[in-house]
């Protein structure tokens, strides 16, 4: 036993080993967990499936501003109807719906038309969003993914 000893003691490489591997190692620990801290929106959002349109429509609020901006028309403003239409929505659809919808405040187009798709992600509608050029309702979405939807899913589930 005693003679082990001294070999421990001069035996520099394996002490020069133990030195370098522990200074390593909080390193490698330490990375992956600030990473996760610098970003926590992104930690949540893996926690919570994308949403979908569903998801979506269960928020009133975001509803009636995506009512807002999306119902009304304008000739140089792209609205539900361009997303609708991209999304497959015949001609005729499109005109009935805004017949059906018409003067009605319970009912709005966007609102069907999101009805109608409620199984897509709303990430999908945000590119909808970044193909006509309204930025508005893709920075309203996206905020409500990072923000409200990781909250919402969990009280959910």
């Amino acid at each position: 036993r005693s003679s082990s000893e001294p070999v421990e003691d001069t035996d520099t490489t394996s002490f020069v080993a133990e030195i370098s591997l522990e200074t390593n190692y909080p390193i490698q620990v330490t990375d992956p967990h600030l990473q996760m801290f610098s970003s926590p929106c992104e930690k949540c959002c893996c926690s919570a499936p994308p949403p979908k349109i569903s998801d979506l429509m269960n928020d009133k609020d975001l509803l009636d501003i995506l009512r807002l901006k999306l119902d009304p028309n304008h000739c140089t403003i792209k609205n539900w109807k361009n997303f609708a239409s991209r999304w497959g929505m015949s001609y005729d659809e499109l005109t009935l719906l805004e017949h059906r919808t018409q003067g009605s405040f319970s009912h709005s187009p966007t609102q069907e038309f999101l009805l109608r798709y409620n199984q897509k992600t709303v990430t999908e509608l945000t590119e909808l969003c970044r193909i006509y050029q309204r930025i508005d309702v893709l920075r309203l979405l996206q905020s409500w993914i990072e923000k409200d939807w990781p909250s919402r899913w969990q009280q959910t589930h």
